[in-house]
C-alpha cells in the first residue's frame, strides 16, 4: 500500500492504461475467435449440403476409389473411416466448384432470370437467350407448379406460392430438373415424361443429346418444332444443363422481387434478374384476344355499357400494377444484395430497337452477343404484317408494339390509367386524355428510357 502511494502519479496512470488494454485485447481475441468459429461452421455446413444434394456425383467422381462403409443411422463406422471420408471430401471440392462456376478457362457460369407477366412480350424476349448455344434455356417450366399447387390469391396464401415458386426456381438455376417430377402430371416414369410445357420453345430440350429417337404410339403433348423426339429424359436434360455454360429462365409467375434475395445471395448462383415491362393499357388489349373467355365482361362493358365492371376485377388489374411497380422501385433503389444484379427493361424499346437492347441485356450479363443471336434477331423482327400470331415470336417488331391502341376502347383505356397511374409513370408511359390522342400514332404515349434503368 505504501509502494502505491509512492509512485508517482504518472507512473500510475500509465499502469492503469496497459490494464485496462489487456482486458480489451482479451475481449477482442474472443471476438476473432469466435468469427473464425463460425465461418468455418458455414463453410462446412455448405459443403455438407452440396454433398447430400449431390451424392450421386461424388460417387460417380470417385468411382475409382473404395467408398467408406455406412451404419443403418448413415454414420461412419469408425473415426479412421471419418478421416478418409474427409480426404474424399477435398480431394473432390475443386470438381464440385468446377460443376457450380464452370470451367476455369471459361467465363463464370452465370444464370439469367426473365422475370415478367403475361402477354408482355416475355416469349420473344426470351428467344434472345434461347439461340445462344451455351445457354441452357427453360421456357416457363413454372407453370407445372401452377397447374398442381393452388393458393388462393392474397394474404399468406400469395406469400406461401411466392416461396415455393422460388424454391423451384432455385433448383432449376441448379440444373435439378428432378424436382419438376413432383408437379408434372402425369408423373413421369422412369424420368421419362411426354408432358414437359412447351418444350419445343427450349432449343436445349430439342437437341443432342436431349432429343432420342421418338417411340411408336406415344403421344407427346408438347413437342420439339423442327424435329421429331422422343419423350423427355429427364436425366438427359439434368446433364445437358450442367454441359451448358449458363442457365436463363422466363417465368411470368414471380412478382415479388424481395423474395428473391435468397437467389441473389446464394452463392452457388451468379444470377441476373431482367424485368421486362409493357404499358398496361397493351397489356390489357393482348390479354383480351389471347384469352377471350376470361375477359367477357371487359368487352360486354365497353361495346354495350352493360354488366359494369365488377370491383374485384378493378382491384385485381390495380394489384398486378402495384406488384410489377413495388419490385422496380426495389430493384431501382439498388439495396446491396442487389447491386449490379438488376435490369429494367421497357417491351416498347426492345420493339423498336431489338438488337440494341439484346446488346444491353448480354452487356448487363455479362456475356458475348453470338451471331447466331443477332441473326435470329434480324429474321424475326421484319415479320410480314399479316404473319404475327397470338404466340408467335416473330414480329414486325417495330410496328406491332402499338397496335393496341386502334384496338382497345378509350373507356377501357381509361380505367387501366386510373388503375395503374403510379406504375405507368414509373416506367414513363403517358396518359391518354381523349380517344383521338389515344389513336393519334404521330402523339406518342413513351417517354425515353432511363438510364438508371440498368444497374
Amino acid at each position: 500500500m505504501e509502494f502505491r502511494r509512492a509512485l508517482p502519479q504518472d507512473f500510475r496512470e500509465l499502469l492503469y492504461c496497459l490494464k485496462m488494454r489487456s482486458k480489451y485485447a482479451i475481449l477482442l481475441v474472443f471476438v476473432v475467435g469466435l468469427v473464425i468459429i463460425e465461418k468455418e461452421n458455414n463453410f462446412i455446413s455448405r459443403v455438407s449440403d452440396k454433398l447430400k444434394q449431390s451424392p450421386q456425383a461424388l460417387a460417380e467422381a470417385n468411382s475409382t476409389e473404395a467408398s467408406p462403409p455406412l451404419t443403418e443411422n448413415g454414420s461412419l463406422a469408425s473415426l479412421q473411416e471419418l478421416d478418409a471420408a474427409f480426404s474424399q471430401m477435398r480431394s473432390h471440392l475443386h470438381n464440385i466448384t468446377l460443376q457450380l462456376v464452370g470451367d476455369e478457362d471459361s467465363r463464370p457460369r452465370r444464370h439469367i432470370l426473365l422475370m415478367a407477366t403475361t402477354r408482355t412480350g416475355s416469349s420473344f424476349v426470351g428467344e434472345f437467350f434461347n439461340q445462344q448455344g451455351s445457354i441452357f434455356y427453360l421456357f416457363e417450366p413454372l407453370w407445372h407448379i401452377e397447374r398442381t399447387v393452388t393458393f388462393e390469391p392474397g394474404g399468406a396464401n400469395a406469400v406461401g406460392s411466392a416461396l415455393v415458386y422460388r424454391d423451384v426456381l432455385k433448383q432449376l438455376l441448379l440444373c435439378d430438373l428432378y424436382i419438376l417430377e413432383n408437379f408434372i402430371s402425369p408423373a413421369p416414369e422412369d424420368h421419362l415424361t411426354p408432358f414437359m410445357f412447351r418444350r419445343g420453345s427450349s432449343r436445349s430440350l430439342c437437341e443432342d443429346p436431349v432429343c432420342t429417337s421418338s417411340a411408336k404410339k406415344v403421344f407427346e403433348k408438347y413437342h420439339c418444332k423442327n424435329r421429331r423426339c422422343g419423350p423427355l429424359n429427364i436425366t438427359l436434360a439434368v446433364e445437358a444443363c450442367r454441359h451448358k455454360q449458363h442457365v436463363a429462365l422466363k417465368t411470368v409467375r414471380i412478382r415479388q422481387l424481395e423474395f428473391l434475395q435468397p437467389l441473389v445471395e446464394d452463392p452457388r448462383l451468379d444470377i441476373r434478374i431482367i424485368q421486362l415491362v409493357r404499358d398496361p393499357r397493351a397489356v390489357l388489349a393482348s390479354r383480351m384476344v389471347a384469352f377471350s373467355g376470361k375477359y367477357e365482361t371487359w368487352k360486354k362493358w365497353a361495346s354495350e355499357g352493360e354488366a359494369p365492371l365488377r370491383e374485384e376485377e378493378v382491384q385485381r388489374l390495380r394489384g398486378n400494377c402495384e406488384n410489377i411497380r413495388l419490385s422496380a422501385e426495389l430493384g431501382l433503389r439498388r439495396p446491396g444484395w442487389l447491386r449490379g444484379r438488376y435490369m429494367l427493361v421497357r417491351y416498347e424499346d426492345v420493339a423498336q430497337a431489338p438488337l440494341q437492347k439484346a446488346e444491353e441485356m448480354y452487356r448487363f450479363a455479362g456475356l458475348p452477343l453470338t451471331p447466331q443471336v443477332k441473326e435470329w434477331i434480324s429474321k424475326n423482327t421484319q415479320a410480314p404484317h399479316d404473319g404475327s400470331g397470338v404466340y408467335s415470336t416473330r414480329k414486325n417488331s417495330s410496328e406491332q408494339f402499338e397496335k393496341w391502341r386502334f384496338s382497345i376502347p378509350f373507356k377501357l383505356a381509361q380505367v387501366v390509367q386510373d388503375a395503374c397511374a403510379p406504375a405507368m409513370h414509373l416506367f414513363g408511359y403517358k396518359l391518354a386524355s381523349s380517344p383521338a390522342t389515344l389513336a393519334n400514332r404521330s402523339f406518342s404515349l413513351l417517354e425515353e428510357a432511363q438510364p438508371s434503368w440498368v444497374t
